[in-house]
């Protein structure tokens, strides 16, 4: 049985209102497998980092900030931007967008790994970001305007899956190459495979030519970097001594000014009249909570593996591997459902399931057994993403008009992107708060020097990696670090949860069965 049946799409250099033979079969097969292949590549950079983070920490001498903004400063440029990348896509061909994505992703990617000081890493993440910003609406698009609406499913299924493979197989491999190579190895095995896509983009995806008369939003860019920079450093300084009220003020003008400006300019990056539809308003709102809470418990996992747990980086990615194979497998099963399921009843259980694994999440302590206390969480956060990941990406896609596909699927990663960017800044800043409070009460219990307390409590923002040698010898200390993390995971584990279930609650009350581009 073939993949899909195509739309009569332009073929490769004719005009988009031109007329002719559909493009071959083939040509769609490609056109999926190149699609998959570069939303892999961004996707996999967003979760292959975390499993190199500890290693970062040690070699770059960053502190809780610092490792914050690793991987803050991809998600602030790929959230600020995804928005204008989709409808670059729209405006100048989907095509030729996707593979100028690949370009800056490849290139950026190759830098970070060349880099010898955290400004650069940081910098050149950012310009990462940028190129993922390009690449992943316009990969999705590439479905949306080549497969005929019934067939659609299936396809973002497929891509779904084979994303959610690579990106949960980011921690497998960032362990596997940190382990043998380093950590600049995660950055530099970016730059071949880019190429590869590359090639096949330009020799196997017909090109087909955008609507000139669409404009880009780069003030609305513009405003949400304004916006979405300064917010997240007030909740990334929550806690600490740092005065937050400029930032805040000029991230929330910025805000207010970007949806002003939306309201008023002829083509807006975020169409405020999609959201006047009940269910595209929902599944975005869905994905916000979803990713935010996903976003921050993988930030959290690998270090209670590899600080507290003692596994090594491969041996913490090979933990993941439950929810690997899940998501990688089970997405295109679940695509396949909702031709015969209702997509709020998978939507909602879906959700459901992922906070009941982040709950499940409470129960290893410092010495963990991991089947028997890991491995019931991160199985059941794998099934309950599983049941979400295809049909959220179908709904959405499916909720506009195809003309709308790279702006919907734009506002799509932005949600995403803009939740793991926020839930990284508030939970880690919530970390330190409690981390702080939790080793201040255990180290009063010890015999300690005054110096040594308030040196130790003043290194709390490294968390589970503090610096523990001007205290060598102190029984207990490690130990001590070690309860205060586990005390404090838990409690964002639970936090994980609660809006997980909010977002069930979410899917059940907004997602209508049938035909969603009514709704």
């Amino acid at each position: 049985m073939s993949l899909a049946y195509g739309l009569r799409q332009p073929c490769d250099g004719e005009p988009a209102g031109g007329s002719c033979e559909p493009c071959a079969e083939s040509s769609r097969r490609w056109v999926l497998a190149v699609s998959v292949l570069g939303s892999s590549l961004a996707f996999i950079e967003g979760s292959i980092v975390n499993l190199a983070l500890p290693a970062l920490q040690a070699d770059l001498k960053l502190d809780s900030v610092g490792l914050q903004w690793v991987v803050n400063a991809y998600l602030l440029a790929l959230s600020s931007l995804v928005l204008v990348g989709g409808a670059a896509g729209d405006r100048f061909g989907i095509r030729q967008i996707f593979v100028l994505g690949l370009v800056l992703f490849g290139l950026s990617s190759c830098a970070c790994g060349l880099v010898s000081d955290a400004r650069w890493l940081i910098a050149w993440r950012a310009a990462q970001g940028a190129g993922s910003a390009l690449l992943v609406p316009t990969s999705l698009a590439l479905l949306n305007v080549h497969f005929e609406p019934q067939d659609r499913p299936r396809a973002i299924g497929i891509w779904a899956g084979a994303s959610a493979l690579t990106t949960a197989l980011g921690p497998l491999l960032g362990g596997t190459l940190v382990d043998h190579f380093g950590w600049r190895s995660i950055f530099l095995l970016m730059l071949p495979l880019t190429a590869i896509a590359c090639a096949l983009a330009l020799a196997k995806v017909p090109s087909r030519s955008g609507d000139s008369r669409r404009r880009l939003d780069f003030v609305g860019a513009a405003l949400l970097v304004a916006a979405l920079a300064p917010l997240t450093l007030v909740l990334a300084s929550f806690g600490s001594d740092a005065n937050p009220i400029p930032a805040l003020v000029i991230g929330l003008a910025a805000l207010l000014g970007f949806f002003f400006f939306e309201s008023r300019v002829a083509d807006p990056m975020l169409p405020l009249g999609l959201f006047r539809r009940r269910q595209f308003s929902g599944a975005n709102a869905m994905t916000f909570l979803l990713y935010f809470a996903l976003g921050g418990a993988l930030f959290f996992v690998p270090f209670n593996l590899i600080q507290v747990q003692g596994y090594s980086a491969l041996q913490a990615g090979l933990a993941f591997l439950p929810l690997t194979l899940l998501l990688g497998f089970g997405s295109v099963l679940a695509g396949e459902q909702l031709k015969r399921r209702s997509p709020r009843r998978l939507l909602a259980a879906g959700a459901a399931l992922t906070g009941v694994g982040f709950a499940l999440l409470v129960i290893p302590a410092t010495t963990s057994s991991y089947a028997i206390h890991w491995l019931p969480g991160i199985t059941t956060i794998g099934v309950g993403m599983t049941l979400c990941v295809a049909p959220l990406t179908t709904v959405i896609m499916t909720s506009v008009d195809e003309s709308q596909s790279g702006v919907a699927s734009g506002i799509n990663n932005l949600a995403a992107r803009m939740a793991g960017l926020l839930a990284i800044a508030a939970l880690t800043s919530l970390a330190v708060y409690w981390f702080r409070s939790e080793l201040g009460e255990a180290l009063l219990s010890m015999p300690l020097s005054e110096n040594v307390r308030v040196h130790l409590l003043a290194r709390a923002h490294e968390l589970a990696g503090i610096d523990l040698t001007s205290a060598e010898g102190t029984a207990g200390l490690a130990e001590a670090v070690h309860d205060s993390y586990v005390t404090v995971f838990r409690r964002l584990m639970l936090t994980c949860a609660g809006l997980a279930l909010a977002a069930a609650a979410i899917a059940w009350s907004t997602i209508q069965d049938g035909d969603s581009s009514r709704v």
